[in-house]
């Protein structure tokens, strides 16, 4: 049970920066062009004429160019255009709403190939299709080999030789690879949530709890939750290592990245705690016990431990200025890295979609 009485926990949403502290201001996506996403996915044909669809398989994959709807949104409407289940439809990776962005998706349509045409030409109608082909796998996430951005930055106001010479150590070294501060919720709820969880009343894969049907709304409220407690875990042992200046070397007990060693990285919170050993788990327990309230949500759980980078390394990293205050930035990041998170480490961002959706919903 939950102790009402006890004074909920302020949680800290931002960390430690490479350099120190930030360099500049700049407003991001103040119009959904000033943030442009490609997911990168070389299994797949990028095509424009869509007269005949290459490729064999149950699955009819399209690559669509949308703006204004999320990617949850768009794959429950194919799934209408359709007439499948939500669940037949796949995707890689949530894109923003508040964005350009380019993406594949996987329909699941066996012995349809022939009304392929009039499906595509039903799609077209609400987003550009970009692509399109056939294949024997449904999409899943984390099927790409990245996204590549191209970010336009207003309104900087800083120091350009100084910008310059950050966005050329980023190049060289990377950023801290911090999960981002919306995916705890708004001043932490999702953290407040997560701490006030009952782990007695989850089931023995910490998805649903009693009286819970398997994939109702609380099972998915719960994995949000876990997520949230785990990222937190996760930013908090980055944070301390940005700050005594060895997140870019590996420590005595590092266990790499699935099995693969020299990659720096931190734990993704489990049943057992950190994978880690020697010097390298003495410092992830010792931060992780700061927050017991967040432990005790893996103790009945059986959430496996797993390892993440920390350090995102953008790829083809480069920038020129369109204007004395518009600033643009293009580079490649791995599938789970944030391109919001490479610029926080070096701009205090104003994002200027929320203003909008806060409009839209108000």
């Amino acid at each position: 049970m939950t102790d009402s009485s006890a004074t909920p926990r302020r949680w800290c949403l931002d960390w430690p920066t490479s350099g120190g502290g930030r360099v500049a201001t700049a407003d991001l996506k103040t119009v959904p062009e000033d943030f442009r996403v490609d997911e990168i996915l070389d299994d797949f044909p990028v095509i424009t004429d869509l007269s005949e669809v290459s490729g064999s398989g149950e699955h009819l994959c399209l690559r669509l160019e949308k703006s204004g709807d999320n990617t949850e949104y768009v794959a429950r409407e194919l799934a209408k255009l359709s007439g499948c289940r939500a669940f037949d439809v796949g995707f890689c990776g949530l894109k923003d709403r508040h964005a350009v962005t380019r993406q594949w998706f996987s329909i699941y349509r066996p012995g349809l190939v022939s009304e392929d045409e009039a499906y595509l030409a039903r799609v077209a109608e609400r987003w550009q299709v970009v692509g399109a082909c056939r294949s024997s796998r449904k999409l899943r996430r984390g099927d790409h080999q990245g996204n590549r951005f191209v970010i336009s930055l207003r309104q900087v106001s800083g120091d350009r030789e100084r910008i310059d010479q950050a966005l050329a150590r980023v190049k060289g070294q990377g950023a801290p690879n911090y999960f981002g501060p919306q995916r705890f919720g708004h001043d932490g709820s999702n953290l407040d949530r997560a701490a006030s969880m009952d782990p007695d009343a989850l089931d023995s894969r910490g998805r649903r709890g009693k009286g819970k049907k398997r994939g109702g709304a609380g099972a998915s409220k719960n994995v949000l939750y876990f997520s949230a407690a785990r990222s937190w875990i996760f930013n908090q042992i980055l944070a301390a290592r940005v700050k005594s200046g060895d997140w870019l070397s590996p420590m005595d007990g590092e266990p790499g990245l699935n099995g693969q060693p020299g990659t720096v990285t931190g734990p993704l919170w489990g049943d057992g705690g950190t994978t880690a050993e020697e010097t390298q788990a003495r410092l992830e327990w010792q931060i992780a016990e700061q927050y017991p309230e967040l432990l005790k949500v893996f103790s009945t759980t059986r959430m496996k431990p797993e390892r993440r980078p920390l350090v995102a390394r953008p790829a083809d990293l480069d920038w020129h200025w369109l204007d004395d205050d518009c600033l643009q930035v293009a580079f490649s990041l791995a599938p789970g890295q944030y391109a919001t998170t490479v610029l926080s480490d070096l701009f205090e961002l104003e994002d200027r979609s929320l203003g909008q959706h806060n409009k839209q919903h108000g």
